[in-house]
């Protein structure tokens, strides 16, 4: 009998030593088991070039001469020579800028957009390089998309320089000097990228289903729940006059200190860029948020939010109440970068009961009222108003919670990470031979998590728009770039959507790389029936859908209950 049970006493001994090891590899790889890891196996450079989009570009890069090399070998060296790259981008800007006299005013101002995103590619891949340089095996999910970010960023910020280079008309020894290294740059960054997906990202990333309950959800009635010390509890309630909520600790917003902004003298400021420069340089999500509170008035100043302030949180007194103004356009001679009211890159921000209005019209082209390319950034019950060019949607991961967005020509647009929830967009009159289209999405490799999705969102026309004997044609987007990605989901369409949907760009441009899709869409504009019939458009199903809400597009649930703000973790 006893020679019956051996094999399985054999059996049971190796499940009592492998389980725990298979285990705990599991959660370091990101819920990943060892069976699908990433190959740590040695490779050719040929071979690992195959999963990139610049297989040849890829080969010339990486070191051919070492048979010993795997997936992460050649995945440090590309972002290490990333690094590299945009250290000697930046230079070479900051050469031009030096011997810059001959130039226009226009293309100085391109290169000074060049400088500050290079000077960002040179952050964001440093940080890139320390988290890969770390390990060999897949990350965590929420560290994964972290880097995944930052290497989307990267080719976002690249081609914004490009496109402002292109733009400027007078600077054909600038850009003849400057777009072939910055090509190269490009591939040299989508392989990075390709890499780090190919060897660090989890084939499982899918965020959980959680969802926020209602104690859980900071801002009710117009009031914010706050942690902070007495003395500034009591400023607060003195200058909005509102008493706060007393909620239980899990409920509540931590704040480290606040100031007050009033045009009358009344409070610590009485421009908003003073009280922006008073905040903390580089804070954490841990030290609490630094408020400014801005008073009812409309404050005719171009705002920027540096990216060494993090974590600010910035609250007005209500739409059409505190309001941020300007009229930077295109047509002035300004960037479309450049032109905003208020531009935001410090890490964390949150911006409620505010308006933001380019007010430059529609005569004047791209005029943005926001520019935001702020990471794990929301923006809450706040108004967005200008034509072409309204919200630029930079780069990184953003929200937006009923937000009311106000546009003609691509008034949503960018190369973010970004959903918009229970929003408002309201497409305007637009020039004379014009169409609206409400997105124009800017994803420009198909490695980048980037992508825009429109959830339980109402598209109304203004009443501009609504009260016009004009027929106008209304999109709901166009394709960008090259792999532009868009999806409406669960929104409702007034009639007065042009029943094909969708509006090319350029000829056949992206029609087949592009990804639009929709889903369980209500009201008479939502009828698919007579879309487009490109291969880049769908009609999706839930499963599908899931893929871009705040839990598993944006990992939200880990990053937006600190801010207080309401939101729904999935579908509807």
């Amino acid at each position: 009998m006893a020679k019956h049970y051996k094999p399985y006493f054999l059996l049971f001994c190796c499940i009592l030593v492998v389980f725990p090891l298979w285990f705990s590899q599991c959660r370091a790889a990101g819920d990943a088991p060892p069976s699908a890891a990433a190959p740590s196996k040695n490779v050719s450079a040929s071979t690992v070039c195959k999963s990139t989009p610049y297989p040849s570009y890829c080969q010339t890069v990486l070191p051919s001469n070492n048979s010993s090399s795997n997936v992460y070998d050649y995945g440090r060296f590309s972002v290490r020579k990333s690094l590299s790259a945009a250290r000697k981008f930046l230079s070479l800007i900051q050469r031009y800028l030096r011997n810059s006299k001959s130039l226009t005013t226009t293309a100085i101002r391109a290169l000074k957009d060049c400088e500050f995103l290079a000077g960002l590619n040179m952050d964001y891949l440093s940080s890139s390089f320390k988290t890969v340089n770390g390990t060999s095996r897949y990350l965590p999910v929420l560290e994964a998309d972290d880097v995944q970010t930052l290497l989307s960023a990267i080719l976002t910020n690249t081609q914004t320089c490009i496109d402002g280079l292109q733009a400027t008309s007078s600077a054909w020894s600038v850009r003849n000097g400057i777009v072939a290294p910055l090509a190269n740059d490009t591939r040299l960054f989508s392989v990075s990228l390709a890499l780090f997906t190919k060897a660090w990202v989890p084939r499982k990333k899918k965020g959980g289903a959680w969802r926020p309950t209602k104690k859980q959800l900071g801002f009710r009635n117009g009031r914010l729940p706050l942690k902070m010390s007495e003395r500034t509890k009591a400023i607060f309630e003195r200058v909005s006059r509102r008493k706060l909520l007393q909620t239980p600790e899990e409920d509540q917003v931590l704040v480290n200190d606040i100031v007050v902004v009033s045009q009358d003298g009344s409070g610590n400021f009485t421009t908003i860029n003073d009280a922006v420069a008073a905040a903390p340089n580089n804070t954490q999500s841990t030290d609490g948020y630094f408020l400014v509170y801005v008073t009812a008035g409309v404050y005719e100043e171009y705002v920027s939010i540096a990216k060494n302030k993090k974590y600010l949180m910035m609250i007005g007194d209500g739409i059409n109440q505190t309001i941020i103004t300007g009229n930077h356009s295109y047509i002035d001679g300004w960037t479309t970068f450049n032109s905003y009211s208020f531009a935001v890159v410090g890490q964390g921000f949150v911006g409620v009961n505010m308006t933001f209005q380019n007010t430059a019209g529609a005569i004047k082209h791209q005029a943005v009222a926001v520019r935001n390319g702020a990471d794990l950034s929301t923006f809450y019950s706040c108004s967005f108003e200008g034509y072409q060019d309204t919200l630029y949607a930079h780069s990184l991961r953003q929200f937006y919670r009923e937000c009311d967005i106000y546009g003609t020509v691509d008034f949503i647009f960018g190369n973010a990470a970004a959903v918009f929830q229970n929003c408002n967009l309201y497409p305007r009159l637009p020039m004379p031979g014009q169409f609206n289209a409400i997105t124009a999405q800017g994803r420009t490799d198909p490695n980048q998590n980037t992508g825009t999705s429109i959830l339980n969102c109402t598209i109304k026309p203004a009443d501009d728009l609504a009260n016009s004997t004009t027929t106008t044609n209304t999109f709901l987007g166009r394709p960008w770039k090259e792999y532009s990605r868009t999806v409406y989901m669960e929104s409702f369409m007034d009639g007065f959507i042009n029943p094909a949907g969708w509006q090319i760009w350029s000829g056949d441009f992206a029609l087949n790389t592009s990804y639009y899709a929709e889903f369980n869409n209500t009201g008479p504009g939502s009828n698919t029936s007579a879309r487009v019939t490109w291969l880049g458009f769908h009609v999706i199903n839930a499963t599908d859908a899931a893929n871009f809400t705040v839990a598993n597009f944006v990992f939200g649930d880990d990053w937006l209950p600190q801010t207080g703000v309401p939101y729904f973790s999935g579908l509807l």
